[in-house]
């Protein structure tokens, strides 16, 4: 196994990586925890704490630079959050589903370098029912196979052309923060919730998700954030292929 240093400091890099396009971070900590082998009963745990505290600052750090829109967010919490619970309490064979999904963000991720075509730079009205309709099919996916739902929010809206790159981040730290609190106040009601791992998991994240957020939030050219987002959903991708 190698050293501890090792541990932190790529907890620190997914901290930093995922907090400067405004998200969690959460599959690669639950996948680095694996790794690590540590105990399985408090990863998810650990992980969606840990995903809680990095959301949170990307959502803080893109707001103070007014890079947030409420109305572009708030038509996908409204029906992702029932529909995530209402995925959740399926029986499923998670593993494929994620596998599927995995495969489905290589697409993104090539649309976003522009190898299928340049990605449009306008931005469209955002149109309600479409939106609704995307929130309550992230949110079910996410309760199904227990992902906050970041990774599919962000090229959605991209591609749509709904909202340039900081304000996706933004809705997509919003999106995450609301549904991982979700989460975790449900295994609250129905689980033992530990956090048995040091507390300085909490402050490399914290320290990550800090410098993360202000690098997206207000010196990150878009153009960087693409590549940014770009690596993050390959990451995501492998992450849901092969754990």
């Amino acid at each position: 196994m190698a050293p501890e240093w090792v541990f932190m400091l790529l907890l620190l890099l997914i901290a930093v990586f995922y907090s400067s396009v405004g998200h969690g971070g959460a599959s690669s900590y639950l996948a680095l925890m694996t790794l690590w082998g540590f105990e399985t009963g408090a990863v998810k745990s650990s992980a969606l704490i840990l995903n809680l505290v990095v959301s949170f600052i990307a959502f803080v750090q893109y707001t103070q630079q007014g890079h947030f829109k409420w109305k572009l967010t708030w038509p996908f919490l409204l029906t992702s959050i029932p529909m995530a619970y209402a995925g959740g309490s399926f029986s499923v064979d998670a593993m494929q589903y994620k596998k599927i999904l995995g495969v489905l963000l290589l697409f993104s991720v090539l649309r976003l370098l522009g190898i299928f075509n340049k990605k449009s730079t306008v931005i469209t009205q955002l149109h309600m029912p479409t939106a609704l309709c995307i929130g309550a099919a992230i949110g079910f996916v996410s309760g199904l196979i227990g992902i906050g739902g970041g990774i599919i929010l962000s090229p959605v809206i991209l591609l749509l052309g709904w909202a340039g790159m900081k304000e996706t981040a933004a809705a997509s730290a919003l999106f995450i923060l609301v549904n991982s609190a979700a989460g975790m106040m449900s295994m609250m009601n129905h689980y033992t919730f530990t956090f048995t791992y040091p507390w300085s998991w909490i402050c490399i994240t914290l320290a990550g998700g800090l410098a993360g957020g202000y690098w997206g939030s207000k010196v990150a050219p878009v153009k960087q954030m693409n590549y940014v987002l770009a690596a993050v959903l390959l990451m995501a991708s492998v992450k849901l292929v092969l754990f």
